[in-house]
């Protein structure tokens, strides 16, 4: 008989852009991914099911120090060079860990910077400082209403539907309502739009919103679902509302997302314009670990 020795990885389950378990989006937090294959991440990603998961990949303290934490992110169908959610929770839980109160990731994107503010024992602010975004393409609204199932009177006509990239693009789309942003799809036909255009993903924003407090109401369409709060389409969509005029320099707005799927979030975002461009990108919110545990394999 032959043995074989299985291997214990720790990970960690948080939920994002919320302070409440059981809401915002989750992500898997495999701690120690040192020596597995990238075909071995991209299996446990699909074993959680998750939207993303991330893998830690520690290495000396002098090379952390110099260049961050290196981690990998990973949703069930492939890696991606950065996503909003698991870059948060990842710093999230080094901050806990280790107390420090800025985390660099070391992402494929580059180094995102997070810092934290402690507001209590059990709560922490986190702020991410995203890459300067890129302006893509601005869309035709009518192609656009069309592969969303929508009428042209259904996209908002005093705002453009543009692209923006901090790291993974997004198609910013405005349009007028809830109603009219709770009847979009199928998702299918959005996909079949993508594959022809410069975004990633698209999303859609409306400025009516659930809670008062809100500034827009989004929804993303992720893999023929929702995905509950999109932290890299965050950023796009506050490079999209700076540019626009939609928020004053130095303003904080919230988006709310992920009420459709029963997931409430709440992205804190601002950013600001100079000249004809967009910097200064920050996207933050609060995290809630809510389990640890062991795979094998």
């Amino acid at each position: 008989m032959i043995s074989a020795v299985r291997r214990r990885l720790p990970y960690v389950l948080m939920d994002v852009f919320t302070d409440r378990p059981l809401e915002g989006n989750q992500l898997a937090i495999f701690t120690d991914g040192r020596g597995l294959s990238t075909e071995q991440m991209q299996a446990l990603a699909r074993e959680t099911n998750l939207s993303e998961t991330t893998f830690i990949l520690p290495r000396e303290v002098e090379e952390e120090r110099r260049d961050g934490t290196r981690v990998r992110i990973f949703t069930v169908q492939e890696e991606l060079p950065f996503a909003g959610h698991p870059t948060l929770g990842t710093a999230y839980y080094l901050h806990r860990f280790g107390g420090s109160r800025e985390i660099w990731l070391d992402l494929k994107v580059g180094k995102i910077p997070v810092h934290f503010r402690e507001e209590d024992s059990e709560k922490s602010f986190g702020e991410m400082r995203q890459r300067d975004p890129e302006a893509g393409a601005v869309h035709d609204k009518e192609e656009i209403a069309r592969a969303a199932g929508l009428s042209l009177n259904d996209i908002a006509p005093h705002l453009p539907a543009q692209t923006f990239s901090t790291g993974l693009s997004f198609i910013i789309v405005p349009v007028t309502s809830l109603q009219v942003i709770r009847k979009i799809g199928p998702w299918s036909k959005l996909a079949e739009y993508l594959e022809r255009s410069d975004g990633k993903f698209f999303y859609f924003v409306t400025a009516e919103t659930v809670d008062p407090h809100a500034k827009l109401h989004a929804r993303m369409p992720f893999y023929n679902g929702d995905d509950p709060a999109t932290g890299s389409a965050a950023g796009c969509c506050a490079a999209w509302m700076a540019m626009h005029g939609v928020i004053e320099r130095g303003e904080s707005a919230i988006i709310e997302q992920g009420i459709e799927v029963h997931r409430p979030s709440r992205i804190y975002v601002r950013a600001e314009k100079s000249g004809d461009k967009v910097v200064n990108v920050h996207v933050g919110g609060y995290c809630v670990e809510v389990a640890h545990g062991e795979i094998w394999i």
